[in-house]
């Protein structure tokens, strides 16, 4: 999945990665050839007392090492940049594969999860690729050209590689494989943190409504307390590759010095050899660690994009078509046949064999008790999800075969949970329209009965709104929704219970201003209050997800029982009659 997700995405910055190697390339060949220039100051000038000998090899080693930081640091620069680069594309990918994703992938991930997916699992990979372009590169590079300058110097002392090495691979890879199970979990404790944070925030007043706080206060002690041991797990196993790394370092160290000194003594090997062949073999054990310490963020990594790829790799349940219907003979005709909709693994549908008809200039109302499937019914219509069996027609082609932007065009839906953007009136108005102007957007405000609250808000138009709208009330927040539908202009309007949150005088006053305004466009209303729907051409009821009614108010009070006992369930024996 990590190979995969690198390949895919590092692909657009060859050139850069190009550069990258080859500038390390060059910074480690200089890094490698200093203790050997080294070692000919020791052993061809201070021994035998050259000093132009010092002077020019030491101008010599000056030389070299501007070389190594210069490419150093323009190797860092560019693989920072790339890094970065992969970065920002992975996070839009996946930004835009969820915006692709129906209701069902959205709640199947569940927004904490995806919150997390792409922001700190990203980062992980990110990190990680930052790290193999400044330090990972080198260190094979090192590791190889290190033991062939280190045999160059000397022979005899080779066996010393030969145990070094291995014990220090041996033992930081032990420690990693440990780590791995951990990383994994250490993602998923984020994401229960995020959850358990994230519904909190959300859910503020009904927590101090309830008293809740000091249950809700446990409840995210028990997430960060997981959290926080699955880190101090990784972090205890962290923390014992740097003294295991120094430790077979310092060893190794010694028994250069102890078996070299032998060697000198015998006269098989000079000091400046010895000095080199130390140098190098402090370069062979730090690459590896060097690349120990960065295979250690390979697990955490690989889990991440893992994680990323899930969300890359599914594929949303609303297909758009391959050839898609672009243009419409007809206006505002909805219809809907024999539609099914039953969610995943379900043994039985919420909703089955609906059909009714919603035309032009009319106005059609569904009711029903809760639970009944009508928010579902109307997320099928914008195709939020798609029915799995009949049709959703709008005039007169399913929906799955229009151009999705040509059907969102033609729709305005003002959901059952009203929501504002952060910003000002005015970017919230214009959200589906913005070009539209601001009498259009005063217009707007008044059919929703929103003109009086705006004009007294500082700045009016230009008022700000907090996320989700937290700043006005739940009644406000429904009528900017609407406002922000008929700033859209659309052909069908859909309103999932969306005057809910309004008194009944303004309820009457708004309808009777959206009448004139709707005149052209089919009205869909979804309603809990009967009053609201009154008027309607036809009102829809559903039952357990099956129409069991169609008919005016009058019809429906003489056919349908359910529907007249919803009707009493809310209004007097004089109003009903």
């Amino acid at each position: 999945m990590l190979s995969r997700l690198l390949r895919t995405y590092l692909r657009p910055y060859r050139r850069e990665l190009t550069i990258v190697l080859v500038l390390q390339l060059i910074g480690t060949i200089a890094s490698l050839y200093l203790p050997s220039l080294n070692a000919d100051i020791i052993d061809k000038g201070i021994a035998l007392g050259d000093t132009g000998y010092i002077v020019s090899t030491g101008g010599w080693m000056l030389t070299v090492t501007l070389v190594q930081i210069v490419c150093s640091i323009i190797a860092v620069y560019f693989g920072a940049r790339c890094a970065m680069a992969f970065g920002r594309d992975v996070r839009s990918a996946i930004f835009h594969r969820v915006g692709e994703f129906s209701a069902r992938e959205v709640a199947g991930f569940g927004p904490p999860s995806l919150i997390t997916r792409t922001t700190n699992d990203v980062q992980q990979v990110q990190l990680l690729v930052v790290m193999v372009f400044t330090m990972f590169v080198t260190a094979p590079i090192m590791c190889v050209a290190g033991v062939v300058m280190a045999l160059q110097e000397d022979v005899g002392l080779s066996w010393l590689l030969l145990v070094c090495v291995p014990v220090l691979v041996i033992c930081i890879g032990l420690i990693v494989s440990r780590m791995v199970p951990q990383f994994r979990k250490m993602q998923d404790r984020i994401d229960d943190v995020n959850r358990v944070l994230r519904e909190q925030l959300s859910g503020i007043r009904v927590v101090r409504a309830f008293v809740r706080e000091p249950a809700e206060t446990r409840r995210f002690a028990d997430a960060n307390a997981e959290l926080t041991d699955t880190a101090l797990r990784v972090g205890r196993l962290q923390a014992l590759i740097f003294p295991t790394v120094m430790l077979i370092l310092n060893g190794s160290s010694i028994a250069v010095l102890w078996f070299g000194a032998h060697r000198v003594e015998a006269g098989e090997m000079q000091i400046g050899a010895l000095t080199a062949f130390l140098n190098y073999l402090i370069q062979i054990l730090m690459s590896v660690m060097m690349a120990t310490f960065i295979s250690m963020m390979i697990p955490r990594a690989a889990v991440c994009a893992e994680r990323i790829n899930e969300v890359l790799d599914t594929e949303s349940s609303v297909v758009p078509p391959a050839t898609p219907v672009r243009e419409l003979t007809r206006h505002a005709d909805l219809e809907l046949r024999g539609v099914e909709f039953r969610y995943p693994g379900a043994t039985d549908p919420v909703l089955r064999d609906i059909s009714f008809r919603a035309e032009s200039g009319r106005t059609t109302a569904i009711v029903g008790s809760t639970g009944t499937g009508k928010t579902t019914l109307m997320s099928l219509i914008p195709r939020l999800i798609d029915v799995t069996e009949g049709s959703v027609l709008v005039d007169g082609v399913d929906v799955r075969e229009l151009d999705p932007d040509m059907l969102c065009a033609r729709i305005g839906l003002v959901p059952q949970r009203a929501y504002l953007f952060t910003g000002t009136v005015a970017s919230n108005l214009r959200y589906g329209n913005p070009d539209a102007t601001d009498e259009e957007l005063w217009q707007a405000l008044e059919i929703a009965q929103a003109r009086d609250f705006v004009e007294e808000m500082p700045g009016g138009l230009e008022a700000p709104i907090a996320q989700g709208g937290t700043n006005v009330s739940g009644g406000q927040r429904q009528r900017l929704s609407i406002a922000r539908a008929l700033v859209h202009r659309p052909e069908i309007y859909l309103f999932d219970d969306a005057f809910s949150a309004l008194d009944v005088a303004t309820d009457a006053r708004l309808r009777a201003a959206l009448r004139p305004h709707t005149e052209h466009a089919a009205v869909v209303v979804v309603a809990q209050r009967v009053t609201t729907i009154l008027d309607a051409d036809q009102i829809i009821v559903l039952d357990n997800g099956s129409v069991v009614g169609v008919g005016t108010h009058r019809q429906l009070l003489d056919t349908c029982p359910t529907y007249v006992e919803i009707v009493e369930s809310q209004l007097t024996p004089e109003q009903v009659a």
